[in-house]
């Protein structure tokens, strides 16, 4: 394998480029400020159409994230099987990112009530976002060697958490000056979102001057309708993932237990702020705290991984994150606090992240890489569906938020327990 430290950087550097639209797009601004301008667009009774159907303004944000998950899970293995039967797989990193760049850009158009062109343009950046994000992963087994993997993929989600959180602070900064540079806060906040979109453009040059073409081995190249033939290998490749027990028993392990880390993500911020009264503002310091002790995290595992295997500094990892549920449930009170578990959730996250990445890598059959990384993606960033709606069924049934936070523990546990039923020696 020849592979230059410049390609490396490269790859490293995409990270860098897309979190941006990961922390200031869904993370930050346009959950709210969508939310607001449908608001605006609604009729008396708080509600908008959308070709034809009527659609509750509060919950428009919430069904455009989960119509994206939806179109993700038919289109990103599809774009996988393209990338690994065909030697175009820079070519669609760099086509998906700047589809994903231009939208995102677009945003800064959200104004008055085109909430619409909000939705659209969020269902066009994510699913780029997602395509771009599985040829990157599945970068990382053609630019790194089995045992320089975990290191490798630490290097690449530090990366990711540095470079979003330093836009996240500029446009955080930008956001507090508002008033004495005489903006709006509706324009402050399209000015954010306009410039994740730029931020994620000029820094995918980057990798795309940096990472090479590499002839696809292992499997049969596309011929014909190349999106008929992809299809047909994506059957094929799922027909015979039966060939790898070890691969989909972890697959599944990561389904459950990142299913309830996300949902940890996404709603910590809600957590804050109805069941302690959190202000805002604080709440985002806080979000912009988690991303630079995250690219702190993912570097320490680098050196915990001198003592111990992946597969063990993961279960620890899971433990820990089973305990900040406990810890939540039971003694959460106030803001001191929630800022102190909001250190201890960045100081695993990353690493949990970096080190299911290269795990995983090292179970895919060669030349199906960005196929298997496309179902990992689908469960990754961006795309948990039922711990969102297990934490909300639970908090309808029972009205308490600390109840709810405690039903996302089992997603944790039943993760946890199927893997240690992952065998390491059986790994190809």
């Amino acid at each position: 394998m020849t592979v230059t430290k410049a390609e490396r950087t490269g790859w490293y550097f995409y990270d860098w480029a897309n979190s941006a639209f990961y922390t200031t797009v869904i993370t930050v601004f346009l959950g709210p400020y969508l939310t607001s301008i449908t608001k605006s667009a609604a009729d008396s009774s708080g509600y908008v159409q959308v070709i034809g159907i009527p659609v509750y303004a509060d919950s428009l944000f919430a069904y455009t994230v989960s119509l994206s998950v939806a179109l993700q899970v038919i289109i990103l293995p599809l774009f996988g099987a393209i990338a690994d039967t065909t030697n175009y797989k820079k070519t669609i990193l760099g086509i998906s990112a700047y589809i994903g760049a231009i939208a995102t850009t677009l945003m800064f158009f959200l104004e008055g009530t085109r909430f619409l062109l909000g939705s659209i343009l969020f269902i066009i950046a994510n699913i780029s976002f997602g395509v771009s994000v599985i040829i990157y992963n599945s970068y990382l087994n053609e630019i790194a060697e089995p045992e320089n993997r975990d290191k490798i993929s630490a290097n690449g989600w530090a990366f990711g958490y540095l470079g979003g959180g330093i836009l996240l602070a500029l446009n955080l900064l930008l956001f507090s000056q508002k008033d004495k540079l005489g903006i709006t806060t509706d324009y402050a906040v399209r000015i954010c979102l306009c410039s994740a979109g730029l931020w994620w453009g000029i820094f995918t040059i980057i990798p795309l001057l940096t990472l090479k073409n590499r002839k696809q081995n292992g499997i049969k190249a596309l011929s014909g309708n190349i999106v008929y033939s992809g299809f047909r290998q994506l059957f094929k490749t799922i027909r015979d993932a039966r060939k790898y027990p070890v691969t989909l028993l972890f697959l599944l392990s990561f389904i459950f237990y990142n299913e309830g880390i996300q949902t940890i993500i996404v709603i910590s911020s809600l957590f804050g702020h109805e069941e302690l009264g959190i202000p805002f503002s604080t709440l985002t310091q806080i979000i912009l705290m988690v991303q630079f002790i995250a690219f702190l995290g993912s570097l320490f595992y680098k050196f915990v991984l001198r003592y111990l295997s992946v597969k063990n500094t993961i279960i620890i990892s899971l433990f820990i994150w089973l305990s900040i549920i406990v810890y939540t449930y039971r003694f959460l009170t106030g803001t001191t606090d929630f800022f102190i578990l909001a250190a201890c959730i960045a100081l695993v996250l990353g690493g949990t992240q970096a080190m299911s990445r290269s795990f995983f890598s090292n179970m895919i059959p060669l030349g199906y890489e960005a196929e298997y990384f496309s179902l990992y993606e689908i469960s990754d960033r961006g795309t948990s569906w039922l711990g969102p709606l297990i934490f909300g069924l639970s908090l309808q049934l029972t009205g308490s938020y600390r109840y709810a936070m405690l039903s996302l523990g089992v997603f944790i546990a039943i993760g946890l327990a199927l893997l240690f039923k992952v065998k390491e020696s059986e790994l190809k």
